[in-house]
């Protein structure tokens, strides 16, 4: 066993994934469908990649701007002008090296060390990792939950927020409970803000993948000003099956421009020219491939829903937004354990509630954005195995 080399306190305190340390165990295991992870399983439609192959031959290699190549951001503009009523320049878009990217530039802006960011829980253990790794200090507001159904108290998270408070993180539509904010919550969350002088990031990756009336989940573009303290972080990853790929956004009051951009340009420098060419392809043609991605989940939602309801073991509401079923189970209590267990006899790979911090415990995740086949018969074998409980 190697000797332990000294590192700082924020690399050593960084947890371990708990979705990992799943996958881990279930890695390449024959005829396993892998509902663990975020993402679908269809690879970037030809198009982009023909984009950046363009790029590559015409020589795209060198520097770019930190901000992102102006193409983009114009395709960026226009693409939230198709969708919202707000208006969002394209002086106010940072293209940046992925939603996770996104998020901890976001955490980096608003904070300085020892600062405190309120957050809902359940939720994507990557926010208060980040967070932790920046130097900030996190607290856990878990939302209200009913029979697995999720929902704001407003008046919870208003009692949370203290003198060293200096964000609000919202995740919506969330992973992984699929709760979706309604324009009242997204009201009451931006009075909160305005009030004590928070800023709100905002991460609206799933906006998309909404199963209400229309093209998308409200939004705080919906309730706020140009002017208000509010960072939109988005992702390239979901929409268009690009998650390989490392691309995002970051949607910033113009105020902050020279100090969001000098960030990114000393982490990565910008994001690789010949990608963001890729990027403005699927912003500009990808339409019907996001109409595809949202019809595949919504469907892969409904079989997944329906067949764990149908066995009277399962606590869970089928999700407003985003693409996972988060559910609890009579009788589970440890759920990385039968997570891995699930995996062994069921040849179902799913994330285990644990992972997703307080009041996600007793639940596990299921990503639903797949081809129906596999959908269907991932279904099968999970009612299967809980029903035998």
């Amino acid at each position: 066993m190697s000797e332990k080399i000294a590192v700082s306190s924020r690399a050593d305190e960084t947890p371990p994934s708990g979705i990992v340390a799943v996958v881990k165990h279930g890695r390449g295991r024959e005829g396993l469908i892998p509902l663990w992870s975020g993402e679908g399983d269809l690879p970037t439609p030809a198009f982009i990649g023909e984009a950046t192959t363009r790029a590559l031959e015409a020589g795209e290699t060198f520097y770019t701007w930190q901000r992102g190549v102006p193409e983009l951001r114009e395709a960026l503009s226009r693409y939230y002008a198709r969708l919202y009523a707000e208006p969002v320049p394209a002086e106010r878009v940072f293209v940046v090296g992925s939603g996770m990217q996104a998020i901890k530039l976001s955490i980096d802006l608003v904070t300085s060390p020892g600062d405190e960011v309120v957050y809902l829980t359940p939720a994507w253990p990557n926010f208060p990792a980040a967070a932790g790794v920046s130097g900030a200090r996190t607290k856990a507001v878990p939302l209200t939950e009913e029979n697995g159904a999720f929902s704001l108290d407003a008046d919870r998270l208003a009692a949370s927020i203290g003198p060293h408070t200096r964000a609000i993180f919202v995740n919506t539509p969330a992973n992984p409970t699929g709760w979706t904010a309604s324009r009242e919550d997204l009201d009451a969350l931006l009075e909160l803000a305005r009030k004590h002088g928070l800023w709100i990031i905002a991460d609206e990756i799933y906006a998309r993948y909404y199963y209400g009336e229309g093209e998308r989940a409200p939004s705080f573009l919906d309730v706020a000003h140009a002017e208000d303290r509010i960072l939109y972080v988005n992702s390239f990853s979901k929409n268009w099956s690009m998650t390989g790929w490392r691309i995002g956004w970051i949607v910033a009051p113009e105020a902050v421009g020279q100090q969001l951009e000098n960030l990114i340009q000393y982490s990565t420098s910008g994001v690789a020219p010949f990608l963001q060419r890729g990027a403005v392809a699927a912003v500009e043609e990808g339409e019907a491939v996001v109409r595809e991605n949202i019809a595949r989940a919504a469907h892969g939602r409904d079989v997944l829903c329906e067949a764990l309801l149908a066995t009277n073991r399962v606590a869970m509401a089928k999700p407003a937004g985003a693409f996972y079923a988060f559910f609890a189970v009579d009788g589970i209590t440890d759920t990385m354990a039968v997570a891995k267990d699930i995996i062994d006899r069921a040849g179902v790979g799913l994330s285990p509630g644990v992972a997703f911090g307080p009041g996600g415990e007793r639940f596990l995740r299921a990503c639903f954005l797949r081809d129906p086949r596999q959908m269907k018969t991932a279904a099968e074998r999970l009612a299967d195995y809980f029903s035998a409980l």
